[in-house]
């Protein structure tokens, strides 16, 4: 039998490129050798944006479509909606009645967000207890496995505790999933910053080839080659990064010590990459607005994974109400 994979991600504004390349990509191929299941997080999109929540379906809609246009099989994975899974805030309810406050408030990212979103206030119930409802989606459906990037793995070891700590006190009803370490390349934005919606600096998925040809002209490059005669240094360029993941390698090859030289200029070098990205992201976009012109296909196909999921989330729920003598 195959090992069981759980993921999620939270419907918090359009996917870009970054997302492709850090998570999609290793999703896609994991599902051949996986008993996969991927869900919408939107019980976590309201950790943090449980003021507004007026963007969320909209966000959910486009994400499943890129999901599925990039490569994720419904026949292949479970896709499917957290919140349409009552199970889900069932188990988060039972976990964060045995788990330490003093577990949640060590979590590298409580802090983190805390200061990089200080626009919000975080200082909710909610938003502390977020990696006990990590545990619950994870543990919920037995998983083996959890893909994670190295800087991940303190965020699963809490939910390895969580479910440690469960068995110990009702009995062995949850397996301690494993890390599933993934390549997460960083993929500077347009500025050179963190690609992120909040920086206005990505390359999204559902932009058509013309947004992406225009955003690309205006990326960043080297910035020190000020004139189109000084030689240029690949290693340092924001624009190079994206030349790696989509330009062939045989190109690289010729690109690289023209660069060096200074016989090409950054806005050539750019209308290659231009080129040679919309050339590879044309398929997955005829794939969106094929899907996208049927209204009620996220809906369906949300529906149909979500019953599956619950299939799974039943029978898990019976042991752990068994263990808990209910």
């Amino acid at each position: 039998m195959k090992q069981r994979v759980v993921s999620g991600m939270r419907p918090s504004g359009r996917l870009h490129i970054g997302h492709y390349h850090g998570v999609l990509e290793n999703w896609v191929r994991m599902q051949d050798s996986y008993d996969c299941f991927f869900f919408v997080a939107d019980w976590h999109s309201l950790t943090t944006e449980y003021a507004d929540t007026s963007g969320i379906a909209q966000s959910i809609r486009d994400m499943v479509l890129d999901w599925v246009a990039f490569g994720l099989d419904p026949e292949k994975c479970v896709i499917f909606r957290q919140s349409l899974v009552p199970h889900h805030s069932e188990l988060n309810l039972i976990l964060s009645m045995v788990t330490p406050v003093s577990w949640l408030e060590r979590c590298p990212t409580y802090k983190e967000m805390q200061d990089n979103l200080e626009t919000k206030d975080l200082s909710t119930f909610g938003f502390l207890g977020y990696p006990v409802l990590m545990a619950a989606d994870i543990i919920l459906y037995k998983a083996a496995r959890v893909p994670v990037g190295q800087d991940q793995l303190p965020h699963l070891e809490i939910t390895r505790e969580i479910a440690r700590r469960f068995n110990h006190l009702y009995g062995a009803v949850f397996p301690e999933p494993e890390a599933l370490l993934t390549e997460t390349p960083k993929l500077p934005g347009l500025d050179g910053r963190k690609m992120s919606k909040s920086y206005n600096n990505s390359i999204y998925l559902s932009d058509t080839a013309e947004e992406t040809s225009k955003k690309i002209m205006s990326m960043m490059t080297d910035p020190a080659r000020v004139r189109r005669n000084d030689p240029g240094d690949p290693d340092i360029c924001v624009a190079f990064n994206l030349h790696r993941l989509y330009v062939p390698p045989e190109k690289l090859d010729e690109i690289i010590p023209a660069c060096r030289n200074a016989t090409i200029g950054c806005v050539e070098c750019k209308k290659i990459l231009v080129g040679c990205m919309n050339e590879r992201l044309a398929p997955f976009r005829a794939k969106r607005e094929e899907l996208a012109a049927n209204p009620s296909f996220v809906d369906e196909l949300l529906k149909e994974g979500s019953r599956k999921a619950s299939l799974i989330s039943d029978a898990v729920m019976a042991e752990v109400r068994t263990a808990l003598k209910f």
